[in-house]
């Protein structure tokens, strides 16, 4: 992947700086396409794992649908050319001004996950004179098997409908003449790597289709989510997700009715390889138990390590020399500023180019000012 050239220019431009592998990210758009297509199913880009503009594009050029959980996400799939109709919009809270911008720009689909959100869009609809499309958000009791920080279809969380909710859905429904339901929505959660979990979702779905369809429902989609994970700890072993079991998966357990179309919404899947994060090393100090190579970007570049202990795969690119081990850590004065303990790397000193790998979900998307820090432009290879 870092070839001498690229090396070379990493060592010319301002560390900390995200770096993005275009080559890789259409890669891996083309597989998933050619997977996704094979069963005509639509899939939509979570715009939440990264809104670079020059990724944006790429990834609409592909044909991918956009999936917001914002009013701002929606305003930004429009400015990269993503089709209204291909825009679904979900989220636990959204706010009226949210809502407005959804209506105005007539977007595919409302992924709602209470009744006072959808007696909201109703009553905003109703002023507009607009029909808005929704899919119930349900939530189907099934365990991603992940952090539990990015679990997000089991009853102990926020997200969705619970099942002994739906009888007063439907009923309320049938009050709300600005509101048509065209479909379902299911998410469980991210980073999941047990394809058997997925299987647990269709049995369930299959399920809860059938209650709709005992009640004379004909829903014109069933939108699975997203959450198929990545390699983390050997990137180069696993460049490109596993689209072909992952989509074959829903085939074979997923039961569709004539004509129903199935959505996807991958975020982390399609672009965390495509990304990496440059920094450079400032110290190298040395310890107790080990030594810290104090390198210049932290949890204001990079948060997942420090929010929810994510493992990224570290490297120096500068050295070959004999190895040791080494804590990677920030600048920033937090204890949790900290990429990875006891970490493998040839020797390291001052100066050495460090990529901290599969960076392109949740890293620069996430990036904030703590301690008025700045993070400096992205280079695309």
């Amino acid at each position: 992947m870092f070839t001498p050239e690229i090396i070379q220019r990493f060592e010319q431009t301002p560390t900390p700086f995200y770096h993005y592998d275009l080559g890789i990210l259409k890669e891996t758009l083309s597989v998933l396409k050619t997977e996704a297509d094979r069963y005509n199913y639509h899939v939509h880009y979570a715009l939440k794992a990264n809104v670079n503009d020059t990724i944006l594009n790429t990834i609409r050029e592909y044909g991918l649908g956009a999936d917001c959980v914002s009013g701002n996400e929606i305003l930004k799939a429009k400015e990269c050319g993503f089709e209204s109709e291909s825009i679904a919009f979900a989220g636990v809270g959204k706010s009226d001004r949210e809502i407005n911008i959804a209506l105005d720009n007539d977007i595919f689909c409302f992924n709602c996950e209470s009744i006072p959100e959808i007696e909201v869009i109703n009553e905003l609809a109703m002023s507009t004179n607009k029909v808005a499309q929704i899919a119930l958000r349900i939530n189907p009791n099934v365990n991603a098997k992940t952090h539990h920080y990015i679990t997000t279809g089991l009853e102990e969380n926020k997200f969705g409908i619970n099942m002994w909710e739906l009888e007063d859905v439907v009923n309320k429904l049938t009050d709300l003449s600005n509101i048509e339901l065209i479909g379902l929505h299911f998410h469980i959660g991210s980073q999941i790597t047990d394809l058997s979990v997925f299987k647990g979702l269709c049995l369930r779905v299959n399920e809860i289709q059938e209650w709709f369809v005992q009640r004379h429902f004909t829903l014109q989609h069933i939108n699975v989510g997203g959450g198929l994970g990545v390699d983390y700890e050997t990137p180069d072993n696993n460049l490109i997700p596993d689209f072909k079991s992952y989509f074959g998966l829903f085939n074979e357990f997923l039961n569709l009715l004539p004509n129903q179309q199935l959505h996807f919404e991958l975020g982390r899947a399609v672009v965390a390889q495509c990304g990496n994060l440059i920094t450079k090393v400032l110290y190298v100090k040395k310890g107790v138990n080990t030594n810290f190579a104090i390198v210049d970007a932290g949890m204001t570049e990079l948060l997942r390590p420090a929010l929810y202990q994510a493992v990224h795969k570290i490297e120096n690119l500068s050295s070959t020399n004999n190895e040791q081990k080494y804590d990677v850590v920030g600048p920033v004065c937090e204890s949790s500023d900290c990429f990875g303990k006891a970490i493998t790397l040839p020797e390291t000193q001052r100066g050495d180019i460090i990529a901290i790998r599969t960076a392109g979900a949740y890293g620069e998307v996430m990036a904030n000012g703590y301690n008025l820090r700045e993070l400096n432009e992205v280079l695309f290879t």
